[in-house]
């Protein structure tokens, strides 16, 4: 793996941790940091929701299911997971998007998904 791109993230601003418990992010540092070998750009730090989790199942990525042997104990309601950006935009095109923590969100995550999308799904205090 090469070495992290900057971690800023969509506000200007150093990129905070996104989630620890669930470990998450391509690197599984609990960033939603990214690398030319982060195909996905894992880089959008999402509020988990049940209709969220459903949709993602439905369109063939199952986040709730335990994986033990990827020691993933599954996602539930609540949980942060930095998300692909594209999967983030198909959801919000289909009108179920999470939540979105814009200061745990990398700043990559604009070559897919614009500001004003992030901003309105804005979860931060």
């Amino acid at each position: 793996m090469t070495m992290k791109d900057d971690s800023i993230n969509v506000l200007g601003t150093p990129l905070e941790p996104c989630s620890t418990a669930p470990l998450t992010g391509f690197f599984r540092d609990g960033h939603c940091n990214t690398c030319a070998e982060d195909r996905g750009s894992h880089t959008v730090c999402a509020v988990m929701t049940a209709e969220f989790l459903a949709y993602s199942k439905y369109v063939g990525n199952d986040l709730s299911t335990p994986r033990p042997e990827f020691r993933f104990a599954g996602l539930k309601p609540g949980d942060r997971w930095c998300l692909c950006a594209a999967r983030f935009m198909q959801a919000h095109e289909e009108g179920c998007a999470p939540r979105v923590r814009l200061a745990a969100t990398h700043a990559r995550a604009l070559d897919i998904v614009p500001l004003a999308v992030l901003r309105s799904h804005g979860a931060d205090a």
